[in-house]
């Protein structure tokens, strides 16, 4: 493979990428201590900045260009219509400091979105505020905090969170100042009721559950760990990074949860790899819906318009010579009345926003329900193809959208789950399945495999052939995958001390 050179290095005094016109506005010095005295940036000609970053590009990987079997975040298609849909004038040329009556398309998008995120969940009430689905945690976890606070329970200070969960609800617990008790699991993957008993007590905040659950199941005892900690007063949380499973099958809050966050940026299509974009709103229940982050788009109906008949009309209600036409509804923005503030600047990330509502129209309610059963039914396909090449803890049980397999190949015992993972970057899968997740002493050598309902049977077929020869190369040439990958345009790195002593700059 030819490796073109840096900008950096291909620099030379004098080049020019780009001629801009004259300045027709009268100059003015920058503030002091904008830009840095010495800012040494490439000088280089037009073509050699287009070859630049087009290489750069065709270096990535993402669902465009391949399968991407994420486990535990779902990687989809993002279909092209959510993008022209974003990229409309009425949104991209809009801004949030307009006022109200101006952007009344905008507020209209997002109140219907509350409305069909509601109807998803089963919650009364919706804020597109957070995010990210870290930061629709948060959210949780703060209007769960505000909730006890309003009623004097401030000794409840615990929040139980599963042995399996994300690793974001321990951060999330520790950020909002509460004491995170882990609760283990049974042998079927459920969580403990004899565990979660002993813990249940007044001074609980809540449970934060994934449902299903890190390792692909839907919790056989739901209803019990609904009971148990509703029981001692505390409130039920609902991860929704794996609402792909059961959207359109079930309802989070009928089935006990009184918050929960939705990921827009991967229940609903948009992509979400390099760190975002993303959309993490949190829906509640009736008695937690004072306490939602704000502002959240309402619906209105009073006197609105101005009747007059100027042609460019720039009255607002109250202005002298403004006279209203006939009452119809409108679209605002409120807050609620105990809110715990706002979480993002402005609406939120508003051009997610639009993706997740063109996918949820396009798709319907049958549609949704349609994605639900695809995504288990691949995962499921997957699942009995692999389980007598690799072990598979639970694999006596249905699992939902994902599952975790384990890189212990039978008669290869050096072999490892970064081994495997490496191997099939070379073979085209260039971001493998999740590593080490579950935790080691849930799942060791863990891979945790997501197919989602996007892909076809000839692509998952290819993706089993794929694990299938990569165990028997195990067998026979282990030193093959020892070093993989070898077709990429890096080799293997080293990730500890990458971690440990990144690298975030050019040096020549």
């Amino acid at each position: 493979m030819m490796t073109e050179p840096l900008l950096f290095e291909i620099s030379r005094p004098g080049r020019v990428g780009v001629s801009t016109p004259g300045c027709d506005v009268p100059k003015t010095e920058l503030p002091m201590g904008l830009l840095r005295d010495a800012l040494p940036l490439p000088e280089v000609a037009e073509i050699d900045l287009i070859r630049h970053y087009t290489r750069l590009s065709q270096l990535n990987y993402g669902v465009d260009v391949g399968f991407y079997p994420l486990g535990s975040c779902s990687m989809k298609y993002n279909p092209k219509i959510n993008e022209d849909a974003a990229g409309l004038p009425g949104f991209t040329r809009t801004h949030p400091y307009q006022p109200w009556y101006q952007v009344q398309g905008n507020l209209r998008l997002m109140f219907l979105l509350q409305e069909m995120l509601k109807s998803i969940g089963g919650f009364d009430a919706v804020s597109l505020q957070p995010a990210a689905g870290a930061h629709g945690e948060l959210a949780g976890v703060l209007i769960m905090r505000a909730y006890h606070r309003s009623r004097g329970d401030e000794q409840r200070v615990k929040v139980l969170i599963p042995d399996s969960a994300h690793g974001t609800n321990p951060a999330t617990t520790s950020m909002s100042g509460f004491e995170m008790v882990e609760i283990k699991s049974d042998d079927r993957g459920n969580v403990d009721l004899d565990d979660l008993r002993a813990h249940c007590d007044d001074t609980v905040v809540g449970l934060m559950l994934t449902n299903p659950n890190t390792l692909g199941l839907f919790d056989e005892h739901l209803a019990d760990v609904v009971t148990l900690v509703h029981g001692c007063g505390g409130l039920m949380y609902g991860d929704g990074a794996n609402l792909n499973a059961i959207m359109g099958i079930a309802k989070p809050a009928e089935l006990g949860f009184d918050v929960m966050h939705f990921n827009l940026h991967k229940t609903f299509a948009t992509p979400h790899g390099g760190g975002g974009p993303g959309s993490g709103p949190v829906g509640v229940t009736a008695e937690l819906a004072p306490f939602l982050p704000g502002p959240i788009a309402v619906i209105e109906q009073e006197d609105a318009w101005c009747a007059c008949d100027e042609t460019d009309c720039e009255h607002e209600p109250g202005d002298e010579g403004f006279e209203p036409c006939p009452p119809e509804f409108y679209f605002r923005l409120a807050w609620p009345d105990q809110s715990i503030g706002r979480l993002k600047a402005f609406y939120g990330n508003y051009g997610v926003m639009v993706k997740a509502y063109t996918y949820i129209r396009m798709l319907g309610a049958a549609g949704l329900r349609e994605v639900s059963e695809n995504a288990v039914l691949n995962a499921n396909y997957l699942q009995a193809r692999l389980k007598d090449v690799y072990p598979i803890p639970h694999a006596d049980r249905v699992c939902m959208h994902e599952f975790v397999a384990q890189g212990k190949i039978a008669g290869a015992p050096d072999i490892l789950a970064m081994d495997i993972a490496k191997r099939l970057m070379d073979l085209g899968h260039a971001h493998p399945p999740t590593v080490y997740f579950p935790l080691p002493r849930i799942v060791p050598e863990a891979l945790m495999i997501e197919p989602t309902e996007t892909e076809s049977k000839e692509t998952l077929d290819q993706f089993v052939a794929d694990l299938i020869q990569i165990a028997e190369e195990a067998r026979t040439d282990p030193d093959l995958l020892h070093q993989a990958p070898h077709h990429t345009p890096v080799g293997r790195l080293d990730e500890v001390q990458a971690a440990r002593s990144p690298v975030l700059c050019y040096k020549g």
